[in-house]
């Protein structure tokens, strides 16, 4: 299992539209590609002080699907251009790694 994590910043203001976004528009568009390997993903949300912080965590089978996703430059993040207008910064490169141990409850 490989875990993609990418980080996004938005303004306060800006904040809960950057969460609908994702929410209702960019993790349904994720999920419809029907991408082999793909196993779906995190959101967390951490307010600072002069800003909001996102993670996404994306969960794949392997590099492979990770690749069929995001192209053959795999670290490169994919920044839909409508979550650019509401973002004032992010990284561009997504950090990949094997999990090693899971226990996560519901």
């Amino acid at each position: 299992m490989i875990s993609r994590i990418w980080h996004g910043y938005t303004t306060h203001e800006n904040a809960g539209k950057y969460e609908t976004l994702l929410r209702e528009e960019i993790f349904t568009e994720i999920s419809k590609k029907n991408i082999k390997g793909y196993c779906g993903i995190r959101l967390l949300r951490r307010e600072l002080e002069n800003e909001t912080e996102f993670i996404t965590i994306m969960q794949f089978d392997s590099i492979a699907a990770v690749k069929e996703f995001a192209g053959s430059d795999y670290e490169a993040a994919v920044v839909p251009e409508k979550a650019q207008k509401v973002l004032s910064r992010y990284d561009g490169k997504s950090q990949h790694y094997d999990v090693i141990a899971d226990d996560i409850r519901q």
